[in-house]
């Protein structure tokens, strides 16, 4: 007589049996396929370079987006080299903002990859970007301390922005007194009739009244 507490072995079903196979055969596909497609991308990325050092940078281009296509997902540290050599290709062919993008995405997947960062540093600065170019130097110099290039970069930038500060404040100065002159007017008076003084000390301006008719 058998305990009412007695277990019965568990057993698969023939489905659940048959799923479970499916199951597994997929995966060993799947990375079958993931290591194949891992393979072709490296020789795509390998012929991208190839065509890269010969100057073919259209050529290059192709062959690191055909890289790209077949590169598996999760294969982080070869994308993050194939983004970065599209912006050095870009780049060469003087197409910037593409050049950026592609910085972008290898830094999205590692916001400390020296080439992408100092590369989209140096293409900022020629577009005229200089604050985020100051940004990227300064964040590269954090990564690689005391590289001479990028510190005379950073050095030469803030007196650029320093310079383009000091023209865009004396336009803004400049369209004010405009606009000063025509509502002074009707009272006898102008702009001229009006000082400014900067503060040597934290450069904000103080405006002092002086009567040019006495």
């Amino acid at each position: 007589m058998s305990s009412e507490n007695e277990q019965v072995p568990l057993s698969l079903t023939t489905d659940e049996t048959k799923s479970t196979e499916e199951s597994i055969s997929n995966q060993i596909v799947n990375n079958v396929n993931d290591e194949e497609n891992r393979s072709k991308a490296i020789t795509l990325k390998e012929e991208g370079n190839k065509h890269f050092k010969d100057g073919n940078f259209n050529d290059a281009i192709e062959s690191y987006l055909r890289s790209l296509e077949v590169c598996p997902s999760d294969d982080l540290s070869t994308r993050v080299i194939l983004y970065s050599n599209l912006a050095a290709a870009k780049d060469h062919l003087e197409s910037n903002e593409e050049a950026i993008n592609y910085c972008n995405e290898a830094l999205s997947i590692n916001g400390n990859h020296t080439k992408a960062l100092i590369r989209r540093a140096q293409i900022y600065r020629k577009c005229d970007k200089l604050d985020e170019s100051l940004a990227d130097y300064e964040k590269y110099l954090t990564i690689v301390p005391g590289d001479t290039s990028s510190m005379r970069a950073v050095f030469e930038l803030k007196k650029e922005i320093e310079i383009r500060n000091e023209k865009m404040k004396a336009e803004m100065l400049g369209k004010l007194k405009d606009l000063g002159n025509v509502v002074l007017k009707p009272f006898g008076l102008s702009t001229d009739n009006f000082q400014l003084v900067k503060n040597p000390e934290n450069g904000s301006y103080s405006v002092n009244f002086q009567n040019n008719n006495q």
